[in-house]
């Protein structure tokens, strides 16, 4: 599968203390850690109003003072009130524009990115910052199930986890990280598994790369490999559509989406098939835009040669409809929208899905992708 087993990697954000008596001149990396935190709003950040039910009204600065015990930890945070909006409003064009603003702050010697935000769309924004964050310091999504207002709220310790983890040497070159109830999981293969559920956030393919646990960030495997995306255009607003098969479809309601699209992701059943009626509609449109199959199945990958019946995936490919691979849906539309806001050639787009998916080397992947630095399959540790 497409992550890597090594010794667990164990990060705190300060190195060792020298021996009582001992002066040592503080190097770059032994200076205070800074993590900047920006708020988007969500759950995390939701109180109740003069209407019925919440809606988000905490600052990014309310947030971070209600954890108990972020003084003590040395981290050094620095607070930005993004946008203040339920999860399940933000755009793409706020998640770019977050994007730059992160990388502006990281520019400026930040150790590490926190955002908080909320849960509905997290393993989407997610995503779609893992393909715009080029730098290697960490850059980490959380977020709540549960409001202040309740009992056992966790917004507190989802933020103090994902503070200390982005603080931490051990989570560099990772890209976009999401971190709650203590688990630490890559972008790409995160997902929101339960609506209520505190632990909701599973990577179900995969396992989480790690955890935190007593203030440190264990990873116990890492990302192989970083993919980004240039800047995508603003003005450019592509309208990428995700169909879900189900049972006995009309084509005409798939065309219908199809006509008004420039780009279609379709869910389809299994490992990848539609309903036969299907088939022709996916060739039109496959001649015009590019259609992207992936699995509607919470887990697992599509395949591409198992199946020779009409509307199976060998059917389907051969039709010209790229493969997702292991990439969700959701995911996969993050991906093709992305591809197509930066321009990306036509002939770019299937090569960019096999690796996304896992079904082709890295080295094919269209842009130049992030080095990652330093050897850290070996197991460190830094001790506060």
């Amino acid at each position: 599968m497409p992550l890597h087993r090594h010794p667990a990697v164990i990060g705190f954000p300060h190195p060792p203390r020298p021996p009582e008596g001992t002066t040592v001149s503080p190097t770059p990396t032994e200076l205070e850690p800074k993590v900047v935190v920006f708020g988007l709003g969500g759950t995390i950040a939701m109180t109740t109003g003069t209407g019925e039910g919440v809606s988000p009204t905490l600052s990014a600065r309310d947030l971070v003072d209600a954890v108990p015990g972020l003084a003590s930890t040395g981290i050094d945070i620095k607070v930005v009130d993004f946008r203040r909006r339920p999860g399940a409003s933000l755009t793409f064009a706020d998640i770019a524009a977050l994007a730059t603003a992160a990388t502006r702050e990281l520019a400026a010697g930040a150790t590490g990115v926190v955002v908080t935000q909320g849960t509905d769309t997290i393993e989407e924004t997610a995503y779609l910052l893992d393909l715009l964050h080029h730098r290697p310091e960490p850059l980490v999504v959380t977020g709540a199930m549960r409001n202040p207002t309740l009992a056992g709220a966790d917004g507190p310790a989802n933020l103090l986890a994902a503070i200390q983890t982005a603080a931490s040497s051990a989570a560099h070159d990772q890209g976009c990280l999401v971190v709650l109830a203590d688990a630490i999981h890559a972008a790409r293969w995160v997902a929101k598994t339960h609506s209520t559920n505190g632990a909701t956030f599973r990577s179900p393919d995969t396992g989480p790369l790690g955890y935190v646990l007593e203030g440190a960030v264990h990873l116990l495997t890492r990302v192989p490999y970083r993919l980004t995306i240039p800047s995508p255009d603003q003005a450019k607003r592509t309208r990428v559509g995700l169909y879900t098969v189900s049972l006995d479809e009309d084509p005409t309601l798939l065309d219908a989406i199809g006509q008004r699209c420039d780009g279609l992701v379709v869910a389809g059943f299994g490992v990848g098939h539609v309903p036969e009626p299907l088939v022709d509609t996916l060739t039109a449109l496959a001649e015009r835009i590019p259609v992207v199959l992936a699995s509607r199945t919470p887990a697992g990958p599509t395949l591409t040669r198992t199946y020779g019946f009409p509307g199976s995936e060998r059917d389907l490919l051969a039709r010209g409809l790229i493969p997702a691979g292991w990439l969700h849906p959701y995911k996969a539309r993050i991906l093709l929208r992305t591809l197509l806001d930066a321009r990306a050639k036509p002939q770019d787009i299937a090569p960019a899905f096999s690796v996304a998916g896992n079904l082709g080397e890295p080295s094919s992947w269209p842009w130049p992708t992030p080095t990652l630095t330093g050897d850290r399959t070996k197991a460190t540790a830094e001790h506060a």
